[in-house]
């Protein structure tokens, strides 16, 4: 008698119970892989949870570091004068001048107290690259130009025009003993602009009612949803002439004798260098080293303009290294983003 007699006989195969066998192996399959699946969704997130827990942990760090280097060194840096011998102290006065941009009158005028207070600088540099900006902000620099030099009358100022030195970059050139440039850069523009749109007839075709309700006869000045008011648009222009004649005045005063008769002066052109050095706007063809070098007599040069303070160096560099951080956990630093 067989061994197995107490065990269920086998069942004989069939192509039926060999498909099912099948099925149930595919099935089985399935939920191994998907529970594989799980668990590898479930180690990534961890991952990626501990390497932003590493993250926020470090920026913390950082910003602790820079609240410290901050209440240890405060502004003493950025406030320090150049250890340097005998020099020219040299301003750039970088893009539009306005009070919100780097060539405000607050940085410049701070730069130039601190070249004309130093001892070892014999002579400034304004090197200029500014299509212009706010006259307001031209005549606060122009002012203290002005005044530096009587408190310091053996230190001469020279402006230096780059690739343009026009409108309001040129009123605070005109300030300085002398100025120079090359003969491509582009000076001038003496002259004041003021632009806008005017929208009434595209409103009514849209059918969009204007409604604006003012105090005071002449408080919607301007407006561009509403008709022009000639009475308004002649007192504007006098606020631009009378703008403009401050400008010529100074203009005039700065650069004296120097200036050639030309009807076409002030009427808000722009000049090469070579045709501005016909009409007595400059002085000389040359860079800030040629004046340095051939004018002041003294080749060394020293930046004095006005530097970031250290916080917001420090603030600057947290910033960027969150973004680095963040676009690299994101996937945002692949090559097939970059632009060419």
């Amino acid at each position: 008698m067989s061994d197995n007699h107490w065990n269920e006989p086998e069942k004989p195969k069939t192509p039926a119970s060999d498909a099912l066998d099948k099925v149930r192996q595919k099935q089985e399959g399935k939920e191994w892989r998907l529970l594989e699946r799980l668990v590898d969704g479930s180690y990534v997130e961890q991952r990626r949870a501990r390497r932003w827990g590493i993250l926020f942990k470090s920026l913390t760090f950082i910003y602790l570091f820079a609240l410290l280097g901050m209440a240890f060194f405060g502004n003493s840096l950025s406030d320090s004068s150049p250890d340097v011998a005998e020099h020219t102290a040299v301003i750039n006065i970088q893009g539009p001048i306005s009070a919100s941009e780097e060539a405000s009158a607050d940085n410049i005028v701070w730069a130039l107290r601190k070249a004309f207070e130093s001892e070892e600088s014999k002579a400034v540099i304004m090197r200029i690259n500014s299509p212009g900006g706010s006259p307001v902000q031209s005549g606060y620099i122009y002012d203290e130009v002005k005044r530096l030099r009587v408190l310091h009358p053996e230190k001469k100022v020279y402006a230096v025009i780059v690739d343009i030195g026009a409108s309001g970059a040129y009123y605070i050139a005109a300030a300085a003993d002398e100025i120079y440039a090359d003969k491509a850069s582009l000076v001038g523009s003496i002259g004041v602009v003021a632009g806008g749109f005017g929208f009434v007839d595209l409103m009514e075709k849209v059918g969009v009612e204007r409604r604006l309700y003012t105090a005071g006869d002449h408080k919607a000045f301007l407006d561009p949803f509403s008709p022009q008011n000639s009475n308004e648009t002649n007192l504007w222009q006098q606020v631009l002439d009378t703008t403009h004649r401050q400008f010529i005045e100074q203009v005039k005063k700065g650069r004296g004798e120097r200036l050639k008769d030309n009807d076409k002066m002030f009427s808000g052109l722009v000049w090469t260098g070579e045709q501005a050095l016909e009409l007595g706007l400059l002085d000389g063809i040359g860079s800030s080293s040629y004046v340095a070098r051939e004018i002041v007599g003294v080749e060394e040069m020293v930046d004095y303009t006005s530097q970031p303070q250290l916080w917001q160096k420090i603030l600057d560099r947290v910033s960027t290294t969150f973004a680095k951080t963040i676009s690299a956990e994101m996937g945002l630093n692949n090559n097939s983003w970059q632009m060419r």
